[in-house]
């Protein structure tokens, strides 16, 4: 198990506050460094901000993107590789997004399109759909939308990136990354009703050691402690995929029969834990963030489909899910409202990190030259 994040949020006010930026900058090396005494690894720090709508008000969209650029110069400062600037939440704000996406290179920011007291935006899902669309033809490679998704029902302290953001105090939450714990709990099962007990012993032991060390973190350097985010962050290492954790379970290939019940049966157990939880605490899916999820994406074993389908027994959505350049706004928009449509019936957070990718149709392969992204198979669109 790794840690995948330690994000610490903070709350800006009407000007660019280089000092509170430092402070959460300083915090999160100390957080580093008191967990890698204590042997873990620490892939990424991140701080998250409450949404630029609210410390950048009645600005012009070039002067909003000056602005913003200004935050990105004290993050290189910093040596600070991740910061959220949080989500807006009306179409005006919305569209200024590209110009962000493109001027920047460590800035991620989000769109709100729906929640269940309001209901589906359509108007924000229109224009988060021009946003994907704009960006996949502005960005090299359309890599851009890496650093930007549309979510519904999402609330704030969610520690994955680019639907983070921050409400209140200064806080900090944690995200793992654990798949080698699921395939250790299932590959020693005989059946479900035993991967589900395995996985939830060796994931309580695991998770509460975590928790109390960053209690003792919080109450050490006076900050609050929000929780883990309990969701099976990807992998690219293949000993650790997702996707090889459910078949070492012996029920065939992921996206055949039983990945729906498998994929229940993680999220229960993600949910069920005794540590202090936050944000999607489910069962993410990242096509492109995988190893075993893009392998068996590029030889069709489940499509866009079938990631809607078990997003309503998961915890994240649609996410990194590479689509033919071609497609069209109104597609992008129609699988942004079918995902919202999801998040609001189920009462759960959901988002939608979609890469169109430029000059390229069904079929073929992505040529990514990212990090974080392995290549895949562009998924058909129906």
């Amino acid at each position: 198990m790794k840690i995948r994040t330690i994000t610490t949020g903070i709350s800006l006010q009407s000007r660019i506050e280089e000092e509170s930026i430092t402070q959460a900058a300083e915090f999160n090396q100390q957080a580093k460094a008191f967990f890698e005494r204590q042997g873990y690894e620490v892939q990424t720090t991140r701080i998250a901000t409450n949404s630029w709508a609210e410390y950048l008000p009645v600005l012009s969209a070039t002067e909003i993107v000056k602005k913003i650029q200004e935050i990105e110069q004290i993050c290189h400062n910093l040596n600070i590789s991740f910061l959220s600037i949080g989500c807006v939440s009306n179409p005006e704000q919305i569209a200024v997004i590209p110009e962000i996406i493109k001027n920047t290179s460590v800035i991620y920011c989000s769109s709100n399109i729906g929640d269940v007291d309001a209901g589906i935006n359509f108007e924000n899902a229109k224009a988060s759909a021009n946003v994907i669309k704009r960006i996949s033809e502005e960005t090299e490679d359309g890599f851009g939308n890496f650093r930007f998704c549309a979510g519904a029902n999402c609330r704030p302290g969610i520690p994955f990136f680019p639907i983070s953001y921050h409400e209140g105090n200064p806080s900090f939450a944690i995200g793992l990354e654990c798949g080698d714990l699921v395939m250790a709990a299932f590959s020693h099962s005989q059946n479900l009703p035993e991967a589900e007990a395995n996985f939830k012993q060796i994931l309580e032991e695991k998770l509460s050691v975590v928790e109390t060390l960053a209690k003792q973190l919080s109450d050490k350097l006076k900050i609050e402690y929000r929780g883990i985010d309990s969701s099976l962050a990807p992998s690219l290492d293949k000993s650790a995929s997702i996707a090889f954790s459910y078949e070492s379970l012996g029920l065939g290939k992921f996206g055949h029969q039983g990945t729906l019940a498998i994929s229940a049966i993680i999220t229960r157990v993600l949910k069920s834990l005794s540590v202090k939880l936050c944000g999607y605490s489910g069962l993410m899916l990242p096509v492109c963030e995988d190893a075993g999820l893009a392998q068996r994406a590029s030889e069709g074993s489940y499509n866009l489909t079938n990631l809607l389908l078990y997003s309503a027994v998961c915890g994240c959505g649609l996410d990194t899910v590479p689509l033919p350049g071609n497609i069209t706004i109104e597609t992008i928009e129609a699988i942004l409202i079918d995902m919202a449509s999801l998040a609001i019936k189920l009462d759960k957070p959901l988002s939608a990190r979609l890469f169109p990718i430029a000059g390229k149709k069904e079929g073929e392969m992505t040529a990514f030259n990212s990090p974080y992204l392995v290549d895949c198979k562009i998924f058909k669109v129906e």
